[in-house]
């Protein structure tokens, strides 16, 4: 199937029909079906609205131009032929339709959809048990007419309220850091990343291969006790623009945090801030980085009598772990080949 530029066809379409009369829209939109190829005729009915049945038509009649000769000049229907919409034969179910799928109805403690799930065959079935006649077809494009369209559930709302200091700790942490980099001290986003198995399992996105042979992996997901589980803990520095990973095999603790941060300092840091002062650590203000954490702090305390540079640690507010810089310019691009 060739590549289709959806745009480009949209406005071809939007520019053409209202200059056809109905022969010639259904033999262009035809057309256009038959340049795309395999799916071409739904994707030209979807960016038309024209029903399948009717390209279809044009299509045969392109395939056959003997057997279904033009109609005559004058002879189109006329402006206002044909069947009627289903909003003009029924003209309160749009009205009907918004109120089932609003959020909460009107005054109305016992509508039915209350407790079901919005899909179309669900509001269909309840329009036409109000007496309306629709199919659950015309339910999605009048649905698309209300403004209505597939969205996916979005993590916005907190289990508890934000702090109202949540922006005072936010200026502060970007104080500290820009005032760290005039310096010539290094700042850095730690953070672990999630465990996963070790060995042969799946993983998920896609690799080009020879036709009909992938990459065969075990059927289940179930980690192996002898090989255990991989804990990435990353070490992303904001000035220098540079990540460093290190993977452990025992649990997320704050030993293994600090001895993260000790792998890079003597990997990169030592080398990288030979005349640094101090090391600012912004990690989230949970886990085994967390503020309350007593052994993340002492372990802390041993790092900087071993390497004789002091360490300042900004927390994030609660809620807020995805502001860590490190998840989109260090995470995203890494993924365990165990």
């Amino acid at each position: 199937m060739p590549k289709i530029d959806v745009v480009a066809l949209q406005t071809r379409i939007e520019t053409m029909l209202p200059t056809l009369n109905e022969y010639q829209q259904r033999r262009y939109l035809a057309t256009e079906a038959k340049t795309i190829g395999y799916g071409g005729t739904s994707i030209v009915s979807r960016l038309s609205n024209v029903t399948r049945k009717t390209i279809i038509k044009g299509i045969k009649e392109l395939n056959n131009p003997t057997t279904n000769p033009p109609p005559k000049i004058g002879k189109s229907r006329k402006k206002g032929g044909g069947r009627k919409t289903t909003q003009t034969n029924q003209p309160d179910i749009l009205n009907t339709l918004k109120n089932l799928v609003e959020p909460h109805t009107k005054g109305n403690p016992i509508h039915t959809l209350l407790w079901t799930n919005k899909s179309l065959r669900n509001l269909s079935k309840n329009l036409n048990e109000q007496g309306f006649k629709v199919s659950y077809r015309v339910v999605g494009i009048m649905l698309k007419q209300l403004g209505y369209g597939l969205q996916a559930d979005k993590k916005t709302l907190t289990v508890k309220p934000s702090h109202p200091d949540r922006n005072a700790q936010f200026e502060h942490i970007n104080t500290q850091t820009k005032k760290a980099i005039a310096e010539g001290n290094p700042v850095l986003f730690i953070d672990a990343k999630k465990k996963e198995n070790i060995g042969n399992f799946k993983n998920n996105g896609q690799t080009y291969q020879p036709y009909k042979t992938p990459i065969e992996t075990l059927d289940h997901d179930f980690s192996i006790k002898e090989l255990g589980k991989a804990t990435p803990f990353g070490v992303y520095d904001v000035f220098k623009n540079k990540g460093f990973v290190n993977v452990g095999l025992s649990c997320e603790t704050a030993v293994f945090a600090v001895e993260s941060v000790r792998r890079w300092w003597y990997a990169q840091g030592a080398a990288e801030y030979c005349n640094a002062k101090k090391v600012v650590l912004t990690a989230d203000c949970g886990g085994s980085n967390g503020y309350r954490n007593r052994l993340w702090k002492f372990e802390l305390q041993k790092l900087v009598n071993e390497i004789g540079v002091d360490v300042q640690v900004l927390h994030f507010p609660p809620g807020t772990s995805k502001w860590n810089k490190i998840e989109h310019r260090l995470f995203c691009f890494i993924r365990l080949l165990a």
